[in-house]
């Protein structure tokens, strides 16, 4: 699954079609009053969110030493939804990544899997 040529939206629905029918997966819409909410556009394990779409990007939770990994190669930034406070285990990764999709997230998925 690589994605290209597909909008951001439109890559984030290819994935959680991947995701979808593995155990204890579910999608933040399918949830019942999901709408408005946080949370509302993620894929979950056990109900923890481990990839979400914000603002177009993928945005994956892993432990903090991945994260800085992955930041220091300059594969994307850590995640700051409110502005001021970078969150250590969230990724967004970088739209120029070559970095697959499917892979980060199935990473994430593994790391918030109870």
């Amino acid at each position: 699954m690589t994605g290209r040529g597909l909008s951001p939206p439109e890559r984030f629905d290819r994935l959680v079609g991947e995701l979808i029918d593995r155990p204890g997966v579910s999608y933040g819409k399918d949830e019942p009053g999901a709408a408005n909410r946080f949370g509302s556009n993620a894929l979950k394990v056990g109900g923890k969110i481990f990839a979400m779409l914000v603002r177009d990007s993928l945005v994956v939770k892993l432990p903090r030493r991945r994260v800085d990994e992955l930041v220091d190669a300059g594969e994307g930034i850590r995640f700051d939804p409110r502005g001021g406070r970078p969150m250590t285990q969230w990724l967004v990764l970088d739209p120029a990544s070559k970095l697959g999709w499917l892979p980060l997230a199935a990473e994430a998925m593994q790391f918030v899997a109870p």
